[in-house]
């Protein structure tokens, strides 16, 4: 049988389709695959490790690692003009999952009866090993949407596509994992989470490897290496970030995301051991959530398409601000109504959730191009490294922040999973605050702040000489 030949574009690169897609979901579901226990850390040091308030120190320490790592990475992507022989991202992207195989193992080293400094290195050396080998991956994974594609509905299908690979990449640990690292009586079972985390790393890297092949690069942005090329500047290219408006609103609209998904993840599984008291179902309730985001994925482009991008992520924002009030109403004396309105005001933040998550990434590919637009320079590298800081450091300061809380409202990590009534309570209303929290200050970033209006977008790609030319390719 005669191979199938493959259609080329005008400037002889594959052309974009379905493909591309699912080549691109694939690598955020092996970032997720190494990232998607992070929301355990907390349960495993505070209730396996004993660690409880050192915990919320330690974790905010390691993110002066986080300050130093992604801005650090960003700027040596963008500064290395070395040739590759397919694309220096996809290069970076292959070290770091190699590194991955192991690193999120190292964050659950199982030896709870250590002594308390011996628990804080073991933590920070292997939170530090970790993250190094996921900023090396994650950055360039998320600059490379840019790349791939320049059409405005290629984007838009990349970002919604990589939405689906986080959802799964989500899913698997999520409903699978409390079945197996909790025992009958909601307590977590350290070793098995270590054993976990290294079969996930295996995983993540055959995705990573997956993509890596499949992925076809369409906008040259290499400069010419001479003596008139730029040098780069670190220091120009963070200030040319703080003056994006599209990239700092994206980031506190990111910012705000993190927040909401892993700064109640401690709280929200404590509801599940001590006030509905079953932690098993809890990831399969957070799968039922999921439910909108997935309805919603394959609207996406044609919603971008009328709607725009930030007209759209701004009323899923809204809609996380109405859902985050309900979560407010609480019935403690009727657990199973409790649960109901649970699920209910979950399925509605879920959904405004999902509808910024499908074009999140989009919009960071379209603030790298308003780089370029107004100061001359694209720097794919640092613009999403240090997007990718500031979100790194709503995931670590969220956590820390709602655990001292926690804490304070009579949370002991020594209970385990039988904390008092009283606590469990409070942990309803923490849950509720923390996702109201998170869906204003998306408000904040998606509707104040980021100014990439359809027709401004619009205009901006006619400028930089990028008009929609690209075929487009429908799911």
């Amino acid at each position: 049988m005669a191979k199938k030949q493959v259609q080329l574009d005008a400037n002889g690169n594959r052309k974009f389709s379905i493909r591309d897609c699912v080549a691109y979901a694939a690598g955020d579901l092996g970032c997720n695959m190494s990232f998607a226990l992070k929301g355990t850390m907390a349960i495993f040091w505070t209730q396996f490790m004993q660690m409880d308030l050192w915990y919320a120190l330690l974790l905010i320490v390691v993110q002066v690692w986080d300050a130093i790592n992604d801005p650090l990475i960003g700027s040596i992507i963008d500064a290395d003009k070395r040739k590759y022989k397919r694309n220096k991202f996809l290069a970076y992207i292959w070290f770091g999952s190699i590194g991955l195989i192991v690193g999120g193992a190292c964050c659950f080293l199982p030896f709870p009866k250590a002594p308390t400094f011996a628990k804080a290195i073991i933590f920070i050396a292997g939170y530090v090993i970790w993250d190094a080998f996921y900023t090396i991956a994650n950055v360039p994974y998320g600059s490379l949407l840019s790349l791939i594609s320049n059409d405005v509905k290629d984007r838009a299908s990349l970002s919604a596509w990589r939405s689906i690979g986080s959802i799964f990449g989500n899913m698997l640990p999520m409903v699978i994992l409390p079945f197996i690292i909790y025992d009958k009586d909601n307590n977590l079972i350290g070793e098995r989470v270590f054993i976990a985390a290294l079969i996930m790393g295996v995983l993540g890297f055959i995705c990573f490897a997956f993509m890596i092949k499949n992925t076809e690069i369409r906008v040259d942005t290499n400069a010419e290496i001479g003596e008139e090329a730029p040098k780069f500047n670190v220091f120009k290219a963070f200030g040319n970030f703080i003056k994006n408006r599209p990239a700092v609103g994206a980031t506190i609209a990111a910012m705000g995301m993190f927040i909401g998904m892993q700064g109640a993840t401690t709280a929200v599984t404590v509801i599940f051991q001590s006030y509905f008291k079953n932690v098993q179902i809890s990831g399969i309730i957070q799968l039922f959530a999921m439910i909108p985001i997935m309805v919603f994925t394959p609207l996406a482009r044609k919603c971008v398409a009328k709607f725009g991008k930030k007209e759209l992520a701004t009323f899923g924002s809204i809609v996380s601000i109405v859902s985050g009030l309900g979560l407010f109403l609480v019935f403690p004396e009727n657990t199973k109504l409790d649960l109901v309105l649970y699920i209910v005001c979950q399925l509605f933040f879920s959904l405004g959730l999902g509808i910024y998550s499908t074009v999140s990434w989009a919009m960071m590919g379209d603030a790298i191009d308003y780089n370029e637009w107004k100061f001359g320079t694209r720097e794919e590298g640092t613009v999403y490294s240090l997007h990718s800081f500031f979100r790194k450091l709503a995931q670590g300061i969220g956590p820390s922040l709602v655990l001292v809380i926690m804490v304070a409202f009579g949370y002991v990590g020594a209970n385990e999973g039988n904390q008092v009534w009283e606590v469990a309570v409070n942990m309803r209303y923490i849950v509720a605050a923390t996702y109201m929290f998170s869906a204003v200050l998306q408000f904040i970033g998606l509707g104040l702040v980021y100014n990439l209006d359809k027709k401004t977008l619009a205009k901006m790609n006619a400028e930089l000489g990028r008009e929609n030319t690209a075929e487009i390719v429908e799911k």
